[in-house]
């Protein structure tokens, strides 16, 4: 789009442009409504009530600097905006960390469930392995206090995140630096439940995905050898020096690795009851383990 029209546009006219503007460019209309109700800063019925109010000059610049940028690169408007939200928080996120998806909610939802009939005498302990942005940490320590929270990742531009996002929402999280369960072992630490969101899907696949996604996402986050079940597979193998028994084990899989990863399972913790449980679009999306 050429620099400022000669008036200021209205919100409704410049929607109309950017949701056109992506749409030609064969991107997502619906990035236009989100992107400037954040340039606005309007809650979503304030937006929506003020589509004929004038746009400031500054706003409209921004905005059409990310609809453009958007367009033709595909970044995240997670990544122009610093921010996505997650069950019903938001959370900071940059290239060094995976942008948060719903069915991860939907792991976290069932951790919770999991932990309303946990049967101990004294705090859970549990942690998050691999955490990016901390959104699964914190969410959990969000919801359950009491609990005691570890967070642990290789990166340690993803433990910069996800210690912003902690101090944001006001969590004490302890955060540790190292390969998968490694650092645990390294300091003897056991925990009750062990929740991961790792890297599964095969390297393979990569052309197959969005720009959006294999071009921003950080390649750590998404990419896995042994056809995306090398971090399932070292995880289950290092968590018999860290999991107390019974405990739980969750993690999120890729719709097609159910039966795989329930076989991994197996192979570590024979005596565990495995259910794979299905995301709100019909996929098998999680698998919760009690260890036994």
């Amino acid at each position: 789009m050429n620099k400022m029209t000669r008036r200021r546009r209205t919100l409704n006219e410049a929607l109309r442009w950017a949701s056109l503007f992506l749409q030609q460019h064969k991107r997502e209309p619906k990035v236009a409504e989100i992107l400037l109700q954040h340039h606005t800063g309007l809650a979503r019925a304030d937006f929506l009530a003020s589509l004929r109010d004038s746009l400031t000059c500054e706003a409209d610049e921004q905005f059409i600097k990310d609809i453009e940028a958007h367009a033709a690169t595909g970044v995240p408007i997670q990544h122009l905006m610093g921010k996505e939200s997650f069950y019903g928080r938001d959370f900071s996120v940059n290239r060094h960390v995976l942008i948060p998806r719903p069915e991860t909610e939907e792991l976290v939802a069932g951790v919770l469930d999991y932990l309303s009939a946990f049967d101990v005498n004294r705090p859970i302990t549990l942690v998050d392995v691999g955490t990016g942005s901390g959104i699964i940490a914190v969410t959990l320590k969000c919801e359950q206090p009491a609990a005691e929270v570890i967070a642990a990742d290789i990166s340690a531009e993803a433990l910069a995140v996800a210690e912003h996002n902690a101090k944001q929402h006001g969590s004490e999280i302890a955060f540790l630096q190292g390969d998968f369960l490694q650092p645990l072992i390294d300091r003897q630490i056991s925990v009750d439940v062990l929740v991961s969101n790792p890297p599964y899907i095969p390297y393979q696949d990569k052309e197959t995905l969005s720009d959006t996604v294999k071009n921003y996402d950080p390649g750590l986050a998404l990419f896995a050898d042994q056809e995306g079940l090398a971090a399932y597979d070292k995880i289950l193998r290092q968590a018999g020096q860290v999991l107390n028994k019974p405990g739980l084990i969750a993690f999120e899989i890729g719709h097609q690795q159910g039966d795989r990863v329930s076989r991994l399972i197996r192979s570590q913790f024979p005596a565990s009851e495995i259910e794979v449980r299905k995301d709100i679009n019909g996929k098998d999306r999680m698998v919760f383990v009690q260890a036994k």
